[in-house]
């Protein structure tokens, strides 16, 4: 069974979850939604009419009034107006989606097959916070690789590969211990995590490997049941006799699941190498962190990238 098939499994004996499509302009998005309405109760946004898929029209809906008010009380000391507030209720959908979440009108919001990552972004978390105080919103992806010896069955856990661009340690600690959870309860199976660097165990001293033995450090301290080590090298992280040389007696090296990069753009390129080079499916940037479950996909995704992450969102959204 793929990653994909495990998580419709699971969905069988969930509840039904409403998830909301807020591109219905776009006709990949349209055709994602009637596959999904097999497993959830499908919300796109926009004058459309789809077969088997709730369809909500801004201007006509009976809660836009609402949506609008609470959204100029949410952004009124940033400066919006409520004029604003109306404009953006109408004309942004990916915010229109994100509200009817707020509300309780939906579970989850899956969106960015035609708007950018700092699209989705920016107007998702100025309505969704994060869960907690201590909590913050970070992106992974899941990677189904074809090694199938690595982490669950090929599947594993790439953090932060889509939102936060620059990590300090205390952020990258707070990664750390959220991807655990996230793989634990997206994946299944023990997290094993690794912090990784350019440098395995003190073998470079400069800043940038400093700020992953930091980060590790303070992961250890918020998580102590939890398997987290570096700073490391990839290979000492998945390869057992790499690991037995650079890094002895390490709960993690040589079979880490969980991969929490030092930056962005190590990330980033990281999942994207794997996908393309190493033929991995890639379903992301998902975000962790946030009281309800806002995904983002790539512009270039397939329907059924579509309706994977749909079901991600679904089974994120059985888990609060």
């Amino acid at each position: 069974m793929t990653y994909i098939d495990n998580v419709l499994d699971k969905l069988k004996t969930s509840s039904r979850k409403k998830i909301v499509l807020p591109e219905s302009e776009d006709e990949r998005v349209v055709e994602a939604a009637k596959k999904a309405s097999k497993f959830a109760d499908i919300i796109l946004i926009g004058d459309i009419d789809v077969e088997g898929v709730t369809t909500i029209n801004p201007a006509t809906y009976e809660h836009t009034e609402e949506f609008i008010n609470d959204f100029y009380e949410m952004r009124k000391e940033k400066g919006l107006t409520l004029e604003e507030a109306r404009k953006t209720m109408l004309e942004n959908s990916r915010s229109f989606a994100a509200m009817l979440v707020y509300k309780g009108y939906a579970d989850g919001v899956v969106t960015g097959a035609c708007h950018t990552s700092a699209d989705t972004f920016k107007y998702s978390f100025q309505i969704i916070k994060p869960k907690s105080k201590e909590s913050k919103a970070s992106a992974f992806f899941i990677m189904e690789t074809k090694n199938t010896e690595l982490g669950n069955n090929g599947v594993i856990l790439y953090a932060d590969c889509g939102l936060n661009q620059m990590p300090d340690a205390n952020l990258l600690a707070n990664i750390a211990v959220t991807s655990a959870d996230t793989y634990e309860n997206l994946i299944g199976g023990t997290p094993y995590v690794a912090m990784l660097s350019h440098s395995t165990y003190g073998s470079s001293k400069c800043d940038d490997s400093a700020k992953v033995i930091e980060a590790t450090r303070l992961a250890k301290e918020a998580a102590p049941n939890r398997n987290i080590d570096g700073e490391m090298q990839f290979d000492a992280a998945i390869v057992p006799e790499v690991a037995s040389s650079k890094a002895p007696g390490s709960t993690v090296a040589g079979h880490a699941n969980t991969f929490v990069f030092p930056d962005l753009d190590a990330g980033n390129i990281a999942y994207k190498i794997t996908q393309r080079i190493g033929g991995a499916n890639a379903y992301g940037p998902l975000v962790q962190g946030l009281s309800k479950p806002i995904n983002d996909l790539s512009r270039g995704c397939s329907v059924d990238d579509i309706v994977g992450v749909v079901a991600i969102t679904a089974l994120q959204a059985n888990m609060d």
